[in-house]
């Protein structure tokens, strides 16, 4: 099963992709934020659609110690209307959230054991922490599978 996994930032939407058989995330892409959440999820539809996905794995900044605060609400607010646009346009593609605590940390950590020059992970760290959000959800659903 070929996932895309988001990281829905301010400035930018990082964007990773799994490969077929749901083993391992590598960074696709990014979506440039231009203020109009209809041509952003638009392109994210695309990136869909491009990849043959069949799940989209959003990455959820929950707070250190667990709780919803102001950036979580606002991704969780962003996936619901992101799910209403799916609905309308009569699409079946499984959305669900995921814990991304420490996802750009380690996205830094990898680009810098890499040797990725410092002004180089600026352009990369974005699709980079979506690929740690999605390997992470990646990797729990096929714990959950072999306890299954």
């Amino acid at each position: 099963m070929r996932a895309i996994g988001v990281d829905f930032g301010q400035k930018r939407v990082g964007i990773a992709v799994s490969d077929d058989g749901g083993l391992m995330a590598t960074p696709y892409d990014t979506i440039e934020r231009v203020g109009d959440r209809t041509k952003e999820h638009g392109r994210l539809l695309d990136l869909v659609d491009e990849t043959g996905a069949v799940a989209l794995v959003v990455g959820v900044p929950y707070s250190l110690d667990g709780e919803t605060g102001q950036a979580a609400k606002a991704v969780l607010s962003e996936v619901r209307g992101l799910e209403k646009r799916l609905r309308r346009e009569g699409r079946t593609l499984l959305v669900e959230t995921h814990d991304e605590r420490f996802s750009t940390v380690t996205a830094e950590q990898n680009l810098r054991a890499g040797g990725v020059a410092a002004k180089k992970q600026r352009l990369m760290i974005d699709a980079t922490a979506a690929a740690v959000i999605l390997q992470s959800w990646l990797d729990a659903r096929r714990t959950s599978d072999e306890h299954s």
